[in-house]
């Protein structure tokens, strides 16, 4: 009896096994670099991270791992919360320069006017005293924003408490972007020596802090009649 069905049997069975145990795709060196190089990264800058120039040669990396690598679809998956993350901290980063740019316009008066205040003779000394007054009952610690606090902050900082007023015009400066404490009651307790102040903006800066009790209205005499403008000392 002739072997060779048997032998074309065996070498059919052989092949359709070898078919089965394919090997698995494998690893991709450039996934491991970049998975390697992102971690790195965002341990030091955190949200940040997406922001930073080095992210660019990471997202490279991925975009080169092989379609067939056993690392395809992570190096898809990291590629794409990048690409996410990354427009998510721009939207933030234009918010906050909106913000900003906000929060220095000068809003208009009420009937076209202007608020006006006479400055002091030494502008860069009073707020000083004035603070140390303020401490002296608090052993020392003042909250809220004092001379020289960016105006900036005032925007969403001091857990956004307060807001901006009517400009005055500074004699001698100006017309003076001007914020004062909100009346939240929160607010009061927080910030309780800036209840009853406002905060005078210079440069981009608090130039001073006044006592709302120190404001006096004055009438200014013009060729068509009078028009009252309020002051604040």
């Amino acid at each position: 009896m002739s072997l060779r069905p048997f032998a074309a049997l065996l070498g059919s069975l052989v092949l359709a096994l070898s078919a089965c145990r394919r090997e698995p795709p494998p690893p991709s060196p450039e996934y491991e670099q970049a998975s390697r190089q992102f971690r790195s990264l965002y341990a030091q800058k955190l949200d940040d991270a997406y922001l930073d120039p080095q992210m660019g040669e990471i997202e490279a990396q991925l975009q080169r791992v092989p379609q067939d690598s056993l690392d395809a679809t992570s190096a898809r998956d990291l590629l794409e919360r990048i690409q996410r993350e990354r427009a998510r901290m721009e939207g933030e980063v234009r918010a906050r320069e909106e913000a900003v740019a906000s929060a220095r316009e000068l809003p208009p008066t009420v009937g076209g006017g202007s608020a006006s205040i006479e400055a002091p003779s030494a502008p860069a000394e009073e707020p000083e005293v004035a603070a140390a007054d303020a401490g002296a009952s608090d052993a020392g610690s003042i909250a809220g924003p004092q001379m020289g606090t960016p105006a900036s902050e005032l925007v969403a900082g001091f857990r956004g408490c307060f807001q901006r007023g009517a400009p005055i015009n500074v004699e001698g400066r100006g017309l003076r972007e001007t914020w004062e404490m909100n009346s939240r009651t929160a607010c009061r307790l927080e910030y309780p020596t800036h209840a009853d102040s406002v905060l005078i903006i210079e440069e981009g800066r608090v130039l001073m802090v006044l006592p709302k009790s120190s404001v006096r209205t004055t009438t200014r005499t013009l060729d068509a009649g009078t028009d009252p403008d309020a002051g604040r000392q």
